[in-house]
């Protein structure tokens, strides 16, 4: 298996854990701007850096079951998306409390030889830096993600992190499409050969990003990810 597919599983993990504990505590929040949340919690730290190019936004969202409402983002006459005075707030907010999450879901039960989340920060921050060169549409436009001014590293590694996946989303939607699927039939696979030489093809696209680290701190990375508790598992 390719460095690219071994990590991927780590990063999604890390990453749904803390979405499943932030997700419970955004809800209060929609309520009382009146709204349900929308594709703005996955988007947040990419829209607070930059409006969103119409290519970039239909790359971002092919899996979406939800869309991003008018109220949170503008959308011009080329199809840019930018968020509006009351999305940024809500992207502002829905950033506090992932990054929140994050740090009290990171503080548990933390083994004195783990990877600190300030170097898988400075590692994370290296693979984006690389993946200019190598992402997709929405990698781009999620990278580099926002950061506010004297922000935690926990808030810090768990944007990073979202914009990574993005370039394996990318990488992904290009395997497919050179299969000549629409996203409606790659939902329906579940297996099989097809499956695989998807799977294999979308590793092959996405191994490039991880060139820029040695080999010693690719395992590192996978590592100090996989020591992270994810409240996902008892």
């Amino acid at each position: 298996m390719s460095y690219a597919g071994l990590v991927r599983p780590v990063i999604d993990r890390v990453h749904m854990g803390v979405r499943a504990l932030a997700l419970p505590r955004l809800l209060p929040l929609y309520d009382r701007w009146g709204r349900d949340p929308g594709f703005e919690t996955s988007l947040y730290a990419g829209l607070l850096a930059r409006p969103m190019g119409a290519a970039a936004f239909a790359a971002a969202s092919v899996y979406a079951r939800k869309p991003i409402a008018p109220e949170i983002a503008d959308t011009d006459a080329d199809g840019t998306r930018a968020l509006t005075p009351l999305g940024r707030e809500v992207a502002l907010a829905v950033q506090e409390v992932v990054g929140a999450a994050a740090e009290e879901l990171w503080s548990v039960g933390v083994p004195p030889n783990r990877v600190s989340v300030e170097r898988l920060c400075e590692l994370t921050g290296r693979l984006l830096e690389a993946g200019a060169a190598t992402g997709g549409p929405a990698f781009g436009a999620m990278s580099p993600p926002y950061e506010p001014e004297g922000a935690g590293a926990a808030l810090v590694l768990t944007s990073r992190l979202s914009a990574l996946r993005h370039h394996r989303g990318d990488a992904h939607r290009a395997a497919w499409a050179a299969e000549g699927l629409s996203v409606e039939e790659v939902r329906e696979l579940t297996g099989g050969p097809l499956w695989e030489r998807i799977e294999a093809d979308t590793n092959r696209r996405d191994e490039p990003v991880y060139a820029v680290l040695s080999e010693a701190e690719r395992w590192e990375f996978a590592s100090g990810l996989g020591s992270l508790p994810d409240g996902l598992r008892g």
